[in-house]
């Protein structure tokens, strides 16, 4: 039997972050976050990419990316990043003096199911876990925004789900510690959050490793690894993420 070939990246749902380096507070005024947002209108203008979430924190951002073609995930975080970096160095009389980021980019295939609706709900409620908003749409740089209208932020693309029409009462619910930590070790491995399943058959980790470093990465291990950070997202019935119910 011809051995099946990794799938590529586009298509595929990503969650997307980026720290900064040495703790920098990359976001001290309102003009920091819209330099950054004035970066993401530009890059959405110079290459295909489909938005679906982001939140902007004070030192590090999330986006939830959905490309359409092999290649098109790691130009697109390739120059926002580097131009974002460029850019806060200039600003700030900086230059010259060191990595503004921790590394180019980190980025997380995430299955179009309920586990996106996870994902989605874990990026814009950023602000609110860290104490900084109320409430996920008080917060002006994020796509929860109530003020979407009256600011110059990306285009947001259409989900590959229904976003639940009480997608800001979930977002401003009780969230579930099991799948919080879930989550984030899901972002401390870089690992896939999805049905076992589709974790073992995409072959997208892989695929990814091969396009944001140039070289193949070995298995050794993985199998383990996603288990184990992402097993605990939705594995007991009772802390299911119900798109006509309550998340919690």
């Amino acid at each position: 039997m011809p051995r099946r070939s990794p799938a590529g990246t586009g298509g595929v749902v990503f969650h997307v972050f980026n720290r900064s380096a040495r703790r920098l507070v990359l976001f001290a005024s309102s003009a920091d976050y819209e330099v950054f947002l004035e970066v993401m209108v530009e890059t959405a203008k110079r290459f295909r990419m489909r938005l679906l979430v982001f939140c902007i924190m004070p030192n590090h951002w999330h986006l939830v990316l959905w490309p359409e073609r092999d290649g098109d995930l790691s130009g697109y975080m390739t120059w926002l990043t580097k131009t974002h970096a460029q850019r806060w160095r200039r600003l700030s009389g900086t230059t010259g003096e060191g990595a503004v980021y921790q590394g180019p980019f980190r980025a997380v295939p995430v299955q179009s199911d309920h586990h996106l609706l996870v994902v989605c709900r874990y990026v814009e409620r950023n602000p609110v876990r860290a104490g900084l908003a109320r409430r996920a749409e008080d917060w002006r740089w994020s796509s929860a925004s109530r003020d979407r209208e009256n600011c110059n932020l990306p285009p947001l693309s259409a989900w590959p789900i229904s976003q639940p029409a009480n997608w800001l009462e979930l977002l401003n619910g009780e969230e579930s510690a099991s799948r919080l930590e879930a989550i984030r070790a899901s972002i401390r491995r870089s690992q896939p959050i999805g049905e076992e399943s589709w974790r073992q058959n995409t072959g997208i980790a892989l695929a990814l490793r091969r396009e944001h470093r140039g070289r193949p990465a070995s298995h050794s291990g993985s199998r383990l690894g996603l288990r184990q950070a992402t097993g605990g997202l939705l594995a007991a019935s009772g802390d299911q993420f119900m798109t006509d119910g309550p998340l919690a």
